[in-house]
């Protein structure tokens, strides 16, 4: 309360296919939320792009809903969260389209768009220092090979156009302040920008985009601040009419969505749930923002480089700290269709919640009360279908299905969804391991995001790493952390607190069980490689002559021979 009067701050969360806000209290209990979706197109293969406008029109309509029953006085603050896309605007602000149907209004480059993946691998094979920071390897995923894209694709019609390039969180609040200050989290995790030296010139100019470095890069930034800084003078009069809010309310510098899901779980009071966490550092804890994608995000005192992990990135999420990213680019994405794969005569099913359908039919299957996990031994799958982001970063990797037969009852389905769920959290043993090889001591996962409310998505995790996982109270983490940002730059900051606990199995027959899997997958993955080398190798003359089909049909062949052996 402020001078007997109730204060509020707004969470603004812009994911991948909606935007959403929360009004939070100054305890950080969420008074009321709302959800609008957004428009994706995909114009051609592993494009995807969005409208800024449409965005910000959503934007202004959820915040509107969420505060339509408190006094305007009463929201002390706003902080924006969103995906890490790329805004491309012109010198008059106005949009400038991104792919080669010329759509005006389509002007961002999702963060999932992998059009960049030649690009990506140029920059990664020039072996400039600034890869240090990413894990080594240039993601597609990032802004550098994006741009290189858009001028060496859309020249005319875009690059030349383009005066002002903005990650989609620095876009929102230059929109609501009139700002042009960059937050520290975007440049730092998905541009290469390394504080307090700045931009590396060097880099830009050996990748040839040394244009971006005129007029003090003004194109891309050239003033930064820690996420939750107080931006501007608040929000300008048109924000504020377009919000509903009054001119001058607090707007802090904005965090990409997974950081600001980090930074509401990862400071959680845990006392007296026994955890090997509650009497160590925050540095012992792994935040897991779980959504159409995965980031993994753990942070240290002393800057930690992790191969094929992203960073270490100073002040990225928590003011001081140094962080690596890890993460895994289809995770929602991937277990959506699979779970809704089957034949409407197949399942039979009515609706409600399709994952609790699946985990209760799997409980079902399950004789003599041995454990779900078990039902997964026959059946692997290699969950990369987006490529693999953490720890081989490697783009170009697809997905596998080791198993299938020719049924398709329900209980294959639930077998292969149950498949997916653990390939999955075998993915993040897998960079669990890769981060503590480098240094990091991880000792408690601490979950949020639309999985994190499935059931056996977050016990399958505890088994399969044999770690606590910690869900908040206040379900919506990601909200709760956008809403922090504007609490800071109003200056009322009051720390936000959960503990839900949900601890591992210690079942030795499940932790042998998960052992052996972990050791299958990667032993197809390494086949996997072997093989590609070999026909890449002996096949030579094919390769610089033609993508010739019948090497290609041979290869495939060795390797499904080889996998199934």
């Amino acid at each position: 309360h402020r001078g007997g009067e109730m204060v509020y701050y707004v969470g603004v969360d812009v994911g991948t296919a909606s935007v959403r806000a929360a009004l939070v209290t100054r305890a950080g209990l969420l008074q009321s939320t709302a959800e609008e979706p957004i428009s994706i197109w995909e114009p051609q293969a592993d494009h995807y792009v969005q409208s800024s406008a449409e965005i910000w029109e959503k934007c202004c309509s959820v915040v509107k809903r969420v505060t339509q029953h408190v006094e305007r006085s009463q929201v002390r603050g706003i902080g924006f969260d969103a995906t890490c896309s790329l805004v491309v605007l012109d010198q008059s602000f106005q949009p400038v389209p991104v792919s080669q149907d010329g759509d005006r209004q389509r002007n961002v480059v999702m963060w999932m768009d992998h059009r960049a993946e030649e690009q990506a691998a140029c920059i990664t094979n020039a072996g400039h220092r600034v890869l240090n920071r990413v894990g080594g390897v240039m993601s597609p995923e990032m802004q550098p090979p994006k741009l290189l894209w858009l001028k060496e694709n859309l020249k005319e019609r875009c690059w030349n156009k383009a005066a002002h390039f903005f990650d989609l969180p620095d876009f929102l609040s230059w929109k609501a302040t009139g700002s042009l200050t960059r937050s520290l989290c975007t440049l730092v995790c998905k541009w290469t920008y390394c504080p307090p030296e700045g931009w590396d010139a060097s880099f830009w100019t050996s990748i040839g985009l040394e244009d971006l470095l005129e007029n003090n890069s003004s194109k891309i930034g050239s003033v930064t601040c820690p996420p939750g800084s107080p931006l501007g003078d608040g929000l300008t009069r048109e924000a504020a009419a377009d919000l509903g809010l009054d001119p001058g309310t607090a707007v802090g510098a904005s965090l990409i969505d997974a950081h600001a899901g980090g930074l509401g779980v990862i400071g959680a009071d845990v006392k007296g749930f026994l955890l090997p966490c509650e009497d160590q550092p925050i540095t012992t804890r792994m935040a897991m923002i779980c959504g159409t994608s995965t980031c993994h995000m753990a942070i240290s005192e002393q800057a930690l480089f992790v191969p094929g992990v992203w960073g270490p990135c100073l002040s990225a999420m928590v003011p001081g700290m140094w962080l690596n990213e890890g993460g895994q680019s289809a995770t929602g994405r991937l277990v959506s269709p699979i779970s809704s794969s089957s034949e409407p005569c197949i399942l039979p099913f009515t609706g409600g919640n399709i994952y609790s359908y699946l985990n209760s039919h799997l409980s079902s299957m399950v004789n003599d009360g041995s454990a779900v996990d078990l039902l997964g031994s026959s059946l692997h799958v290699w969950p990369d279908f987006h490529g693999n982001r953490s720890p081989l970063a490697d783009p170009t990797l697809k997905g596998m299905m080791i198993g299938l037969s020719l049924s398709q009852t329900l209980d294959d389905l639930a077998l292969l969804y149950l498949a997916t769920v653990q390939a999955l959290a075998l993915g993040t043993l897998h960079i669990l391991d890769a981060m503590r090889e480098a240094g990091h001591d991880i000792r408690t996962l601490f979950l949020c995001g639309g999985l994190s409310k499935n059931a056996l998505f977050v016990q399958i995790h505890a088994n399969a790493t044999g770690l606590p996982v910690v869900l908040p109270d206040q379900m919506e983490a990601v909200l709760i952390g956008a809403a922090v940002l504007g609490a800071c730059a109003s200056q009322d900051y009051s720390s936000i607190q959960h503990d839900w606990n949900i601890g591992t199995f210690e079942d030795l027959k499940i932790k042998c069980h998960y052992s052996m899997l972990y050791y299958i997958i990667l032993y197809y993955i390494i086949l996997y490689y072997i093989v590609l080398y070999y026909f890449i190798y002996t096949h030579a003359s094919f390769v610089k002559q033609t993508y010739c089909l019948k090497s290609q049909a041979e290869s495939k062949m060795i390797i499904m021979i080889i996998m199934n052996s």
